[in-house]
């Protein structure tokens, strides 16, 4: 069950044409980029493609776990997903270069880019902008109006950009294993899954405008409610586990690689 939808096929492509042409111009440069880092780039261009035109789109209307799902896959998964894609020297070639110039150029645009993904200040804007979007007013302003619901989409995507840059960090090319950063993915999934359990455990109807369409797909009002909550609240678990597992993993391997550079210094002093 797909739909066609112009706008979503035109940025999908536009990603895709993005990074095509960095990793061209890089491979021109004699540079070339790993296939693991291309993959998670085109995994995330993909989940991207099946959120706007795929069946979460498509049954975004009637079901409420489908529009959560939708939402999941745009800011939760594949924002990291292209991030770590994107990670330098692609960054760098990414944009063409009259709009890179300009962005280099425009100072305050750099000062508040360069404020707005710190961890204390990125997180606290993701948490503010994923819970106004709950509220009822908004959300169902999102499903009655195309426009609210782009800027809906766009703002769960911006500033699911904004708290995992800083993680990601696509300004180098290997991703650091500090452990600080498993720390702020915890306290940022723990955050959105007291929104996730709110909806498993309420026996209301959050957002009055579904009505009872859930019916033709099968499911009960309140069941499709908590499907959406419980998948919210799954993909903040398995973020927390993997982030648990990755850095100190990494953690582990950065430490192993400076000793072994200490040892190799030692030697060749000697």
């Amino acid at each position: 069950m797909f739909v066609f939808d112009p706008t979503g096929v035109a940025l999908v492509l536009l990603l895709i044409a993005l990074y095509v042409r960095a990793v061209t111009i890089l491979r021109w440069r004699g540079w070339t980029v790993p296939t693991g880092q291309q993959v998670l780039y085109y995994c995330g261009s993909a989940l991207i493609a099946l959120a706007l035109l795929g069946p979460p789109d498509a049954l975004s209307d009637d079901l409420l776990s489908a529009h959560m799902s939708q939402h999941l896959l745009l800011a939760d998964i594949a924002a990291p997903l292209l991030l770590a894609g994107i990670r330098t020297p692609v960054l760098v070639f990414m944009l063409p270069r009259p709009l890179l110039v300009g962005f280099a150029r425009t100072r305050w645009l750099r000062s508040l880019f360069r404020t707005l993904r710190k961890p204390l200040v990125a997180v606290p804007i993701w948490v503010l902008v994923l819970y106004t979007w709950h509220f009822r007013f908004a959300f169902e302003a999102a499903l009655e109006h195309p426009l609210v619901h782009a800027l809906q989409h766009w703002s769960f995507f911006v500033t699911s950009i904004l708290a995992w840059w800083a993680v990601v960090d696509p300004k180098h090319r290997r991703i650091g294993g500090e452990l600080w950063k498993a720390g702020h993915l915890i306290g940022m999934r723990v955050a959105g899954m007291f929104l996730g359990m709110a909806f498993i455990l309420m026996r209301t109807q959050a957002y009055p405008w579904y009505g009872d369409r859930a019916h033709l797909h099968g499911l009960g009002v309140i069941r499709d409610q908590q499907y959406g909550g419980g998948l919210m609240f799954l993909v903040d678990l398995l973020v927390m586990f993997f982030a648990l597992g990755f850095f100190f993993w990494r953690a582990a391997a950065d430490n192993d690689r400076r000793e072994a550079d200490r040892a190799a210094a030692v030697i060749s002093s000697s």
